[in-house]
């Protein structure tokens, strides 16, 4: 059978489609769509011909205005304008929600690329083994970070969903609908998003997006290539910026942490709960039916009846379900056993935290609050510590402990630099201890901006954090001395047995944002490569 180019197949499916919807748009009955739409073509075509002709964007205007308007205001006029402006963000949504309701009928979801062309390619070649083998050692982490900019709005972002569906049905009335509220619906947001607005807008996505989709990949490879066994090494891993990190946002406070982590884990709750409830449906089968309802009944307590309380934990959850999987298969002729083979993976991936809460600051930041947390406590410190080498402060920071907590601080930057490592010790003790065990430090220069933020976990009562320190080393000389920073740490006892206890892994992070500053893109991204190469030799 004859298969349409990509490009036909885009304009079939995709263009045609908004060709027509976006008719039905100009047609809706108000005022301000229906004379926006006439006349946003016309000036289209202004604008075209205008700039072919080098005019400005005022000459342009007035000439739009000149041919088709009857002398209006200046009120008139910049209220025209602005209507342009939100009928072509209303556009702009039109055409996403079609191009992701065609996005599998002009793109070959099984073909290069995929994870059952992978599958298919090894299988040929006879390398299975092979990519099991490197499967037990690959890892990709997706990190989502906050643009507020960036952001629709909750109700868009649901009005794209619910139109993405009905063009995918050719819902017509549906369609109609959804255009008419998308006219009604306001873009602005009423004020400024706030950190914990940022993490609502991105758990969405968790929500809407990831949980499906990371779910069904971890699925199929666990069917498919690693023949039913879980894999040995966490393949995918989620993490999460919003309302951890603090580095450039003073309003990220320790109260944002700890309301941005609940979040994350009643959305991952009420995931479950959605898929525990649709599973209740199919399982009505003698012994499971009640394992199943109590499962039900502990979930929709602590996503909707909770004060931070939860009534299930993830160990007895994964254990009822692996009750419910044996009953399905030594009685019940192995009825919807993928259906639950595919929660547990779901929950294996997510567990009860959706994705890891990573705090982040810089260093300079650091260096501060460090300087103040040596001032106020001579007794922890020696009495020369500030005039040491970097080696000797080191050396010194080896043997300090106490339990500092912010109460004893008046310095606000103090207090919340504090406040987020005991922050992070509560999160893992309510969402386990991926949910918030990674603390990144940025514009790392030294190891002496490691050995202080370690020490900050010692001297708050932490004497054994499962938490990685992660520097992030930015500018082009930061890049050119890392290998040496991390010299210095692998070679100190303390710091070897914290890597020890966190299973002799070392995370680091290569940005080049400030090294594209300070050396323009193309050293930035070199000094990287070299980076790596030196790093890798020397861990």
């Amino acid at each position: 059978m004859y298969t349409l180019p990509k490009i036909e197949q885009f304009n079939q499916n995709v263009a045609s489609k908004y060709n027509i919807y976006n008719s039905i748009f100009i047609t809706l009955p108000f005022d301000e769509i229906n004379n926006t739409g006439v006349l946003l073509p016309l000036f289209s075509e202004v604008c075209e011909n205008g700039f072919k002709n080098n005019q400005s964007p005022e000459e342009i205007f007035d000439a739009f205005v000149l041919k088709y308007l009857d002398n209006p205001t200046q009120k008139q006029k910049e209220t025209l304008m602005f209507r342009f402006i939100q009928y072509i963000e209303r556009q702009v949504v039109l055409f996403d929600a079609i191009e992701d309701a065609s996005f599998d009928m002009v793109n070959n979801l099984e073909g290069a690329g995929s994870l059952r062309e992978l599958k298919e390619h090894a299988e040929q070649n006879n390398k299975k083994h092979e990519l099991i083998e490197f499967l037990d050692s690959f890892k990709i982490r997706t990190v989502l970070t906050a643009h507020p900019t960036q952001f629709y709005p909750g109700s868009v972002l649901g009005i794209i969903t619910d139109l993405t569906k009905a063009i995918r049905l050719n819902d017509l009335i549906a369609i109609k609908q959804l255009l008419a509220q998308l006219g009604k619906t306001p873009f602005i947001k009423q004020r400024k998003p706030s950190p914990f607005d940022e993490a609502i807008s991105l758990i969405w996505y968790l929500e809407n997006v990831f949980y499906e989709t990371a779910g069904e990949m971890m699925h199929f490879i666990q069917k498919n290539i690693l023949d039913g066994e879980l894999p040995k090494n966490d393949i995918l891993n989620l993490g999460f910026w919003p309302g951890g990190d603090r580095d450039g946002n003073p309003f990220v406070t320790t109260e944002i942490t700890l309301k941005v982590a609940e979040r994350l884990r009643t959305s991952i709750l009420k995931c479950y709960y959605s898929d525990v409830k649709k599973l209740k449906r199919k399982l009505t089968f003698m012994g499971v039916d009640s394992i199943i309802s109590e499962l039900e009944s502990k979930l929709y307590r602590s996503v909707f009846y909770s004060h931070g309380e939860i009534f299930i934990t993830i160990e007895e959850l994964k254990e009822k379900l692996e009750q419910i999987k044996t009953l399905v298969i030594n009685k019940h002729q192995c009825l919807y056993l993928d259906e639950i083979d595919l929660l547990l993976n779901k929950i294996n991936l997510f567990g009860f935290h959706f994705a890891t809460l990573d705090i982040r600051q810089n260093s300079r930041i650091h260096a501060r609050v460090f300087d103040t947390i040596v001032s106020q406590n001579p007794t922890i410190f020696p009495e020369n510590y500030q005039s040491l080498s970097e080696i000797e402060k080191i050396a010194a920071l080896s043997k300090v402990s106490a339990k500092l907590t912010a109460e004893d601080f008046e310095d606000e930057m103090t207090k919340s630099t504090i406040g987020s490592i005991i922050a992070m010790k509560t999160i893992q003790k309510n969402n386990g201890e991926k949910s918030c065990n990674r603390y990144i430090i940025s514009n790392n220069e030294s190891a002496l901006h490691v050995f202080e933020t370690l020490s900050m976990f010692h001297l708050c009562g932490w004497q054994n954090p499962s938490v990685d320190i992660v520097p992030l080393f930015e500018s082009v000389d930061d890049l050119e001395h890392a290998d040496k920073v991390m010299e210095i740490l692998y070679t100190n006892p303390t710091y070897a047995a914290h890597l020890k206890q966190r299973g002799n892994e070392q995370t680091i992070m290569l940005g080049f944002s400030d090294g594209t500053k300070d050396g323009g893109y193309l050293m930035a991204n070199w000094g990287i490569y070299k980076a790596k190469e030196a790093l890798t030799a020397m861990s």
